[in-house]
């Protein structure tokens, strides 16, 4: 079976106006359970094109079938289906969670496949298992910082390993470590590929390591320019590595997996969230009390805005809302528009027959205005009265 059919790939960047080609015109195909090492020096394209592989990045132009499927064209779900169940990743950098222990890095996998185990036993009995199957039976309950670079990829390659990919692409896998435990990994995918079927391509520029697999593509400015066939002479060294077992789920209905996918994720949100706060107990104490602090201060806030309403509403309500006031008309003359009660059209028998004949008045009163002179010690001034 053809794992990857590339024909024509091309990848074309753009920074600002500068036209950058990644890739150029890449034919490439890899049969199931091919050893293959992709090479070249930095720039040649190599990162691009394992990003295409991975389903992570999108070629500009040709085709890129996986697995006899055209995913050229696919959706980013449907991409994020196949990274999920077909492909495994293990970096140069680990890309371990720190705060995680080594179970439960290699356990996150199955939190997202749609066909992962909904029991949290079922799902850490499977991890236990591929880390023991790796060597790290004791290690599964250290976190990253304690264990050390070999033991960190080991736990990588488990969590590339634990929904049973058809490919795994290991960028720059022994780029971190030592020589010594640089062979080690390098046996221990030797192993994967010839025990298991694995399709394994890894990315590297050293030779060395391409010495450990059967096939060796080198690329040079986005073209592949040599394809070459790897001829081993001697046996693996891998004999006292310990033997890699892959355990396959039984199959399930598609309506089962998508329900125990949905649990897995709430269990996992709730999981997280647990772990989060117990391993930092200050940090989530500090966190509750600002939390806390801030819906205070947002409930004082609300209260003293709505107390402050009502008072102005009592304000407004006491200048007199329901006081009705009537002024006398005004004269012109000569052109000359006189103020309010220029003209006396409003008598005392008004006031009385308004507070006799409506009902709703409560009490009346009449005013009368007229300029004065007021006085104090020294100082006078003409105003209204």
């Amino acid at each position: 079976m053809t794992v990857i059919d590339l024909e024509g790939v091309t990848r074309i960047y753009h920074v600002g106006d500068i036209e950058v080609q990644a890739l150029a015109g890449v034919d490439l195909r890899v049969e199931s359970g091919e050893f293959l090492a992709l090479m070249g020096a930095s720039g040649s394209g190599k990162s691009t094109m394992l990003n295409i592989l991975g389903c992570l990045d999108r070629p500009s132009s040709g085709r890129y079938r996986f697995e006899g499927v055209d995913v050229a064209d696919r959706s980013e779900p449907e991409l994020a289906h196949i990274r999920s169940e077909r492909i495994g990743f293990v970096f140069q950098s680990f890309n371990l969670l720190a705060r995680t222990t080594a179970v439960e890095n290699v356990a996150l996998p199955l939190f997202y496949a749609a066909n992962g185990p909904a029991n949290r036993s079922e799902r850490r009995a499977r991890a236990w298992k591929a880390l023991a199957s790796l060597g790290l039976a004791a290690r599964e309950l250290n976190t990253p910082s304690q264990l050390s670079g070999g033991q960190q990829q080991r736990v990588a390659i488990a969590r590339a390993l634990i929904n049973i990919p058809g490919m795994i692409l290991a960028d720059e896998p022994t780029g971190n470590l030592d020589s010594r435990t640089s062979k080690e990994i390098m046996e221990l995918l030797r192993e994967l590929n010839r025990d298991h079927g694995v399709t394994i391509i890894v990315v590297t520029h050293d030779p060395g390591i391409a010495a450990y697999t059967d096939r060796v593509v080198t690329m040079r400015d986005g073209r592949v320019v040599s394809d070459e066939t790897v001829r081993h002479t001697k046996e693996s060294a891998a004999a006292n590595l310990p033997s890699v077992t892959i355990d396959r789920p039984a199959g399930r209905s598609r309506a089962g997996l998508k329900m125990a996918a949905s649990w897995a994720f709430a269990l996992m949100v709730l999981a997280a969230a647990t772990q989060a706060i117990m391993r930092n107990k200050l940090r989530a104490v500090l966190t509750m009390l600002g939390v806390f602090i801030g819906v205070a201060a947002l409930i004082a806030m609300v209260a003293v805005g709505q107390g402050a309403n009502a008072a102005v509403e009592k304000q407004i309500e006491s200048l007199g809302t329901n006081l009705v006031v009537m002024l006398p008309g005004a004269t012109t003359t000569n052109g000359v528009r006189g103020g309010h009660g220029s003209a006396s059209s409003l008598t005392i028998d008004d006031a009385q027959a308004i507070s006799r004949e409506a009902p709703a008045v409560q009490r009346d009163s009449y005013m009368v205005r007229q300029m004065g002179q007021v006085q104090y010690e020294g100082q006078n001034w003409t105003t209204n009265v």
